[in-house]
C-alpha cells in the first residue's frame, strides 16, 4: 500500500511527461488526477491503519548508497506523523489537480502543467516517508526543483521567470545550512538513518565541536544548520523574500506549494528531528524568536499589501511562524495540528 501511496504520483508524471503528446491534454488530466485521488484515499486508509493500530512501520524499498561507514537504504518511516502529511500531501494534491482541469481549460500547455504537479507531489511524499537525512535531502531538492518549474509555468512572462529564479536560489541558501547539518549529524553519530541517531543523541550532550578555531556545542551547531534549512523552505525570517513573488505561478500552483505542502516541509523536517532538537535548548530558543519575529513582522507587512495573493502569501509567512514558535517551546502536536488545519484552509483560500 506504501509504495502505491509514493509512487502512483510518479507514474503520472511519467505518462503525462513522456507521451504527453500521444494521449493529448485531456488524457493527461484524467491519469494524473485519478493516480492522485487513488493515492489519497490510500493516504486515509493509512492514516486509520496507523492512528488506531499504532507503532512505527519500516518498509524497505532498496538499498540506495553503500560507501564506506555511510550506508544509506531507500526506506519509508511510516509512523503518525508521516501519516498526518501523507495526508495533507495527497488531499490537497489530489484536489488541486481536480481544480486545474478547470481552471487551466484554456492553456495549451496543460500535459506539462500536470506532469510538473505530479513531480512536485512524488518528491513532497519522497520527504514525508523518508527514514533517513540523505532521502530526506532527495525529496528536499525534488520539491525545490518542481517549485521552480510550476512558478516558471509560464516562462513567457519575465516576472515569472525572475520569482522561479529568486525561489530557487534563495531556498539553495537555506539547503547549504541543511547539507551542512546532514554532514555534521554524519560526523557525530556515524550514521544519518534515523533509527541509529534518535538513541545516542543523549549521549552528546554537552559534547564540543572545534570549528573555525573555537569549540562550540555540538548539538546547538549542527541542529542552527537543520534549522537554517528550514527556514528557507517555510520562509522564515530573513530568508522569506521569495515566497510573495512565487505568487507569479498559475493559482492552483500556489494553493499546493505556497499553502499545504512545500512549505510546510521545514515544520515538518523540525518536528521529525525534535529528539535532536530537545538536547540543544539554545537551537529551540532560536527557533521560537525566528518563528515569532516571522509572525509578527509578516502579518504587519500583510496588512499594506495591494495585491491579493500576496496578502495571503504573508499570511502564509506569519502562520509558518506560529507553527515555528509552537515546535520551539516544545509543543510538537500543536504546531502539527495547526500545520493540518492550515494546509487545508490556506489552500481554500487560494483556490
Amino acid at each position: 500500500m506504501y509504495h502505491a501511496i509514493v509512487f502512483l504520483p510518479l507514474i503520472g508524471f511519467l505518462i503525462a511527461g513522456l507521451f504527453g503528446r500521444l494521449i493529448g491534454p485531456r488524457g493527461s488530466e484524467i491519469v494524473t488526477t485519478a493516480l492522485l485521488v487513488v493515492s489519497a484515499v490510500l493516504s486515509w486508509v493509512a492514516f486509520a491503519q496507523v492512528g488506531f493500530g499504532g507503532g512505527t512501520t519500516r518498509v524497505q524499498v532498496a538499498s540506495w548508497i553503500s560507501s564506506g561507514e555511510l550506508q544509506v537504504d531507500w526506506a519509508f518511516r511510516v509512523d503518525t506523523l508521516t501519516a498526518v502529511m501523507l495526508v495533507v500531501v495527497n488531499t490537497v494534491s489530489s484536489l488541486v489537480h481536480l481544480y486545474s482541469i478547470g481552471y487551466m481549460h484554456e492553456d495549451p500547455h496543460r500535459p506539462r502543467f500536470f506532469a510538473y504537479l505530479s513531480l512536485f507531489t512524488f518528491a513532497m511524499l519522497m520527504l514525508v516517508t523518508s527514514d533517513n537525512l540523505v532521502q530526506m535531502f532527495f525529496g528536499w531538492e525534488g520539491v525545490g526543483l518542481a517549485s521552480y518549474l510550476l512558478i516558471g509555468f509560464w516562462y513567457q512572462k519575465p516576472s515569472a521567470c525572475a520569482a522561479a529564479m529568486k525561489a530557487f536560489i534563495v531556498n539553495r541558501v537555506g539547503d547549504f545550512g541543511f547539507s551542512l547539518g546532514i554532514f555534521l549529524v554524519f560526523v557525530l553519530f556515524g550514521s544519518v538513518a534515523f533509527d541509529s541517531i534518535f538513541p545516542h543523541v543523549g549521549e552528546l550532550v554537552g559534547k564540543p565541536f572545534h570549528f573555525l578555531g573555537y569549540d562550540w556545542n555540538a548539538l546547538t551547531i549542527a541542529s542552527l544548520l537543520l534549522f537554517m534549512g528550514a527556514m528557507g523552505k517555510s520562509a522564515q525570517f530573513l530568508l522569506h523574500t521569495w515566497l510573495p513573488d512565487a505568487m507569479e505561478g498559475p493559482t492552483p500552483v500556489s494553493a499546493l506549494i505556497h499553502a499545504a505542502t512545500m512549505v510546510t516541509a521545514g515544520v515538518f523536517m523540525v518536528a521529525r528531528l525534535s529528539p535532536i532538537f530537545e538536547y540543544a535548548p539554545v537551537a529551540l530558543t532560536v527557533v521560537t524568536v525566528i518563528g515569532a519575529t516571522t509572525a509578527f513582522f509578516a502579518a504587519t507587512v500583510g496588512l499594506v499589501q495591494n495585491d491579493i495573493k500576496r496578502v495571503i502569501a504573508y499570511s502564509t509567512c506569519s502562520q509558518l511562524g506560529y507553527m515555528f514558535v509552537a515546535l520551539g517551546v516544545g509543543n510538537y502536536g500543536a504546531g502539527i495540528f495547526h500545520l493540518f488545519t492550515h494546509a487545508f484552509f490556506k489552500a481554500l483560500l487560494f483556490l
